[in-house]
């Protein structure tokens, strides 16, 4: 088995995280349970720090909080160094009770409302990357409106596909994201964004994809966004002081997933910046970029308890757990590939081979297909790897199913991030109107 972080076989065959048996952790908090490794998230966010800092470039790493936005998780991207991505107000609201200075937070979106943006100005974030003529035109209203002068970046679609799955890919041309930048409509759009009073353009921002294994794709996608950039200053006299070059690390969720090392990425990235831009005589700007899944991925694992089984003879033998796609819909979605081992028996033979269903209603609610495990029985603990990225940020209640509990180890202490939801969370904004309401009869 792979194990990531801190995580081990401890001497009783139960694995522990953070120096926490999970037994214990599923015996406290219950389960479907996500346990969060944050010697891991602090080390993964370190990483991108020092391999930018290493390379002597202006730089901000901002957590893509999309990939799992809770005020602890906020907290600790601020305690790293951290700027933060928003893409919602409701990720933003979450952002700024927890105290992360809104000067660092940049608000992404393909269609933010107008209260989305009020609520962002009146915060004081730190950029609003627009993705659309609408946008420009409605910002600098609002922004007017409310006597300020915004800072943005123009997202740009380069039309460099990364390799990944087809439904994650969103730098190619054909994306609802962005200004194409192949067919005239990016220049067209900053040549717009320029003229307006109430925006200040810093640059651009592009995004090519999702679990990328390789450099090929960012030196590419700098190449074009760097040219483009050399192209406006020259026809335009307004020079970028900002790059981004979005995110889409990978991480290593299967046997097979080869991520490279964090500073090779950044690595990469800042030799094609200086490359390009010395090349064409452009000053050095400030490059960015936006981690999520590769800080979050590989620290989450989700923990089940196993209830039911069904063994179809010479076809198929099906484990339930007592979550699902509810909790973890990525392979429902995207037919994702998770490992797992049974954390309560860690150490025992492989000896049988079983496909793990969730217990939702739904036949297309499975989370393993043909997973190695001991012979399973009802009662143990089932821990799935990599569960720490769009799991707990894409649960939902269907089934009116309650979602799990969230807690952080470290140094063999647990700490409750997320309460486990309530039956009074489930029905708690339903409202019956007057006329459906049980009427009291008089005898």
């Amino acid at each position: 088995m792979f194990l990531h972080g801190t995580s081990k076989i401890n001497g009783k065959g139960h694995l522990e995280i953070g120096g926490c048996d999970v037994t214990d952790l599923a015996q406290e908090f219950g389960t479907p349970l996500y346990i969060v490794d944050e010697a891991l998230v602090r080390q993964r966010a370190r990483e991108f720090m020092d391999a930018f800092r290493s390379t002597g470039l202006r730089h901000q790493v901002a957590y893509a909080s999309k990939a799992f936005c809770v005020m602890a998780m906020c907290r600790v991207a601020e305690e790293e160094g951290m700027s933060l991505d928003v893409v919602s107000d409701g990720e933003l609201y979450t952002a700024l009770q927890a105290g992360f200075p809104a000067e660092r937070i940049h608000f992404h979106g393909n269609n933010k409302t107008p209260e989305e943006i009020i609520m962002a100005l009146e915060a004081g974030i730190g950029c609003f990357v627009v993705d659309n003529f609408n946008e420009l035109q409605l910002l600098n209203a609002l922004a007017g409106g409310k006597g300020k002068r915004v800072n943005v970046l123009l997202r740009i679609t380069p039309g460099v596909e990364a390799h990944t799955h087809d439904y994650i890919s969103t730098g190619q041309q054909d994306s609802k994201f962005g200004f194409d930048l192949g067919n005239g409509t990016a220049f067209k759009a900053i040549e717009t964004a320029i003229g307006l009073p109430n925006l200040k353009v810093l640059g651009v921002h592009s995004h090519i994809g999702s679990q990328i294994f390789e450099v090929e794709g960012f030196r590419m996608a700098v190449e074009k966004v760097a040219a483009f950039a050399v192209e406006i200053r020259d026809k335009l006299n307004h020079t970028f002081t900002v790059l981004n070059l979005g995110g889409g690390f990978g991480i290593r969720y299967v046997e097979g997933d080869q991520p490279l090392p964090v500073g090779v990425y950044v690595k990469a990235i800042a030799d094609a910046v200086r490359s390009t831009c010395e090349n064409a005589n452009f000053a050095l700007p400030e490059v960015w970029i936006e981690p999520g899944r590769s800080i979050i991925g590989d620290a989450g694992t989700t923990l089940y308890t196993v209830g039911t089984s069904k063994d179809i003879p010479g076809v198929r033998k099906y484990i339930a757990v007592d979550g699902g796609m509810t909790d973890n819909p990525r392979p429902a979605l995207y037919e994702s590939k998770y490992e797992a081992v049974l954390a309560n028996r860690a150490n025992d033979t492989l000896d049988e081979i079983v496909s793990v269903a969730g217990k939702c209603c739904e036949s297309g609610d499975m989370l393993i297909w043909d997973l190695k495990l001991p012979r399973v029985q009802s009662g143990d603990l089932l821990a799935v790897f990599c569960t720490g990225a769009y799991n707990y940020a894409m649960a939902s209640n269907y089934n009116r199913i309650r979602r799990p509990a969230v807690v952080f180890v470290k140094d063999g202490k647990a700490d409750l991030v997320v309460a486990r939801e309530t039956y009074h969370n489930i029905v708690g904004n339903d409202v019956i109107p007057q006329r459906l309401q049980k009427q009291t009869v008089t005898k």
